[in-house]
């Protein structure tokens, strides 16, 4: 056993090397114990600075992203300590995809949702889930946060509280350089427009259409199909001048070059898609909020918009629950 002497200096040697290890010395002097716990207490909750995954194409964008320590601060210790976790429901491009690997989910939403997690200093977890379980899956803490394409509605806003993200709407294709300059809904009169036969589309095609004719101009061809591909195929073979989709699919076709196609909002369409949360997580809501406003001030945003090619969805400003219908 060693001499009392020696078992003393031992330990003094020891927390010598802990506190300049700990930086709890500086060349002022010693710290003070109370500065050296809040250190240590502000080391045990880092700001985390999570990187974009492969296959992200707004990679650049995100990883260049720094945590704002203010925002960062509102969030709940909860949340601090677990993370965020995000819920999708993949299947739509380019909202929310697989990556190459297969596995990895990126889009637009898992790529806002990671920019906003940045901002806030936490670590994002992203899991598919089937859509209609979302909601369910928000309001019993699976998950903090539902981005999957999805409309803010009254009938939505009852259950979960909406911080609305982008503003979407309906879209048409036409061949690449739109040469029939088909621009807005008074240049499809005359001409032919392929939509699948059911939903929203249809009722757009059907009210343009019959504005043409009361207006006495010709009426427009509509050529109702099966599905997406089918209706797409008719544009591209030339049975149709122009398809009616949602505007995020029209835009997804028009990013791949071997379509040949190029997408055309349709403006006054649009509706908000909003990030649902449980409207008890107050302080979770509004750090959402600030970290989104924080993006959009800062032209993050807009950046992450156009590396998927959607540019069109942007909107102005992080509102909480928009929707009025």
């Amino acid at each position: 056993m060693a001499a009392p002497g020696q078992r003393v200096r031992k330990h003094i040697v020891v927390a010598v090397a802990i506190a300049v290890g700990s930086g709890v010395l500086s060349g002022c002097g010693v710290q003070t114990l109370a500065s050296y716990n809040a250190a240590q207490s502000a080391g045990a909750t880092a700001l985390v600075q999570q990187q974009a995954p492969d296959g992200e194409k707004a990679a650049p964008v995100i990883d260049a992203i720094k945590p704002d320590a203010a925002i960062a601060a509102t969030v709940p210790d909860a949340i601090r300590a677990k993370g965020l976790t995000l819920s999708t429901s993949v299947g739509y491009p380019p909202m929310e995809i697989y990556a190459p690997d297969g596995q990895t989910i990126v889009g637009v939403d898992p790529a806002i949702g990671l920019a906003i997690a940045r901002v806030l200093g936490l670590r994002l977890t992203v899991t598919n889930e089937d859509f209609n379980a979302q909601i369910p899956g928000v309001l019993t803490g699976r998950y903090d946060l539902v981005m999957s394409s999805m409309s803010d509605t009254k009938e939505r806003q009852a259950k979960v509280t909406f911080v609305d993200y982008v503003s979407a709407g309906a879209g048409f294709l036409v061949k690449h350089g739109n040469p029939d300059q088909i621009k807005a809904p008074a240049d499809m009169c005359g001409h032919t427009l392929s939509v699948v036969d059911n939903g929203s589309s249809l009722m757009l095609a059907e009210k343009y259409n019959k504005a043409c004719v009361a207006e006495g101009k010709p009426a427009i061809d509509l050529l109702r199909m099966t599905g997406d591909q089918d209706a797409l195929l008719a544009l591209k073979s030339g049975r149709a001048q122009l398809n009616i989709t949602d505007y995020v699919v029209a835009a997804s076709k028009a990013a791949d070059p071997k379509e040949g196609v190029d997408a055309v909002t349709l403006k006054g369409t649009e509706s908000p898609w909003g990030i649902a949360m449980n409207p008890q997580n107050k302080a979770l809501i509004d750090a959402v909020q600030a970290a989104l406003t924080k993006l959009i001030e800062s032209g993050d945003y807009a950046k992450i918009l156009q590396a998927w090619q959607v540019p069109a969805l942007a909107t102005d400003k992080a509102t909480i629950n928009g929707a009025t219908s």
